[in-house]
This record gives structure tokens, sequence and C-alpha cells, in this order.
């Protein structure tokens, strides 16, 4: 694995780009499994994550950045592969519960597991009540949930820019949230949400985000219903023309 070698060598590159800084490090546990649950803004936040902690952190990512063809599918698993992401299927049901297993594993074994608890990159930017993904493994596991504000990403990169722009950010990582660890057959649907909206409340005191009591799921669902209605209305009003 390749994590700290492109950390090293790649970081000051992006350091100098990016300009991040970094608060509360000492709430990130020195040793065993923790998870940096984290708010979204941006495609370079997975990048800014690495950058300010001082221990490797794993991730999911798509499943189709590890099925692509030819040089560039090889590459782009390769790639992944080499920073620590391991893919997930996000079609949601049984086909997440590998993805999901491995993460207890590597929190298990001792080491850092990163998630975004919030489902979408709103267009206004607010904080959604997203999946519950991260309460579940910490409390079947027993490990803390590091609550990670990350702040300034959406301004260097704007939802749609494949390039980021310069400027500067920062990552506030706060207090731990000890969680006991309970048996899988007793983690109450209330328990999950009380404690992801829990993380999700520090995150917003943190980061100065709105709040929005609203699954991020369902509010995505609704952005992509009014985009299908505009993008409707303007294909039968060119087909009056």
């Amino acid at each position: 694995m390749l994590y700290w070698f492109f950390v090293k060598t790649l970081g000051p590159i992006a350091r100098r780009r990016f300009n991040p800084t970094a608060e509360g490090l000492e709430h990130i546990p020195h040793e065993g499994g923790a998870i940096i649950a984290a708010n979204h803004l941006a495609v370079i936040d997975d990048a800014l994550l690495p950058m300010t902690c001082p221990r490797m952190i794993h991730f999911m990512g798509k499943a189709e950045y590890f099925e692509g063809k030819g040089i560039k599918g090889r590459f782009k698993k390769w790639w992944f592969t080499s920073v620590g992401v391991f893919p997930v299927d996000r079609s949601g049901g049984s086909k997440s519960l590998g993805a999901l297993e491995h993460a207890r594993e590597i929190i298990e074994d001792g080491e850092l597991f990163g998630i975004h608890i919030e489902g979408t990159r709103s267009p206004d930017g607010r904080l959604y009540k997203g999946h519950t993904g991260a309460a579940r493994l910490a409390l079947e596991t027993g490990c803390p949930i590091v609550p990670t504000a990350i702040i300034g990403s959406r301004d260097l990169q704007k939802p749609g820019q494949v390039i980021p722009g310069k400027g500067s950010s920062k990552v506030i990582y706060g207090e731990p949230i000890a969680v006991e660890k309970t048996p899988a057959d007793r983690v109450t649907h209330e328990r999950l949400r009380e404690l992801t909206d829990e993380v999700t409340r520090r995150i917003e005191a943190m980061s100065g985000q709105e709040y929005v009591p609203e699954y991020a799921q369902v509010v995505k669902k609704q952005m992509q219903q009014e985009q299908t209605t505009i993008d409707e209305a303007a294909a039968q009003k060119a087909d009056q023309k």
C-alpha cells in the first residue's frame, strides 16, 4: 500500500494549493480503532483528511472506481487500492453489506475508518440527516466517533468543478464521542438516529453549517425530480418552436 508515499510526495503540492490547517489533532486517538465522521462539501474533502490526520484513514469508494476497463480502468483501481480505498456498491441493501463488514474489520484491527455522514452535497451546502453507517459500526464495535468539520473546500471546488482552485481550507477534529459496544440484535433504529444526529450537531457547531432535520436521501430525490421536471419543460418548449 502506497498511502504514505502519496501523502508525503503529493501532499506538499496539494498543501500549496489548498493551504489546509488542522485543529483538534489531540482528539484523534493515538492508537486503536476509531471512526472519522466528517461533513462533505467537495471531492477534495477526501484529500484534506489524509493531509491533516497523523494516522492513516481508510475510506469507501464507489464500486465503479474499481470496475473500469482498459488502461485507465486498471490505473484507477490501482490508485484507489494503493491509498486505502475499498469498493462499496451504493445501491444499498445486501449489496452494501460486504463493504460495511470490511469497514468493521478495519476498526477491529485498530485502524481509522473515514466516512461522510450526510448523503449529498446540496446546492446550498447545508447539513442534512444522512445514513447511519457510522453509528452502526461504532455501536457494533464499541469504537469512538470523532466528529470532523471540513471548512472551505466548497469555495475551492464548486459542484461540478473538476480542477479545484487555490485558497485556504481547515479541518477541525472534535472531541471523540464514546460509544458502548452493543450486540447487533440490540441496535435499534432510534439509537442509530440518535447517535447520527449527535455527530451531525457537533459538526454543525464546528463548521457553522446550517443543520436541516431532513434526510439527505429524500432531499436528493426531490432535487432529481425537480431537475427532471425542468428538463422536460425545456424539451417541450423546444419542440413547440
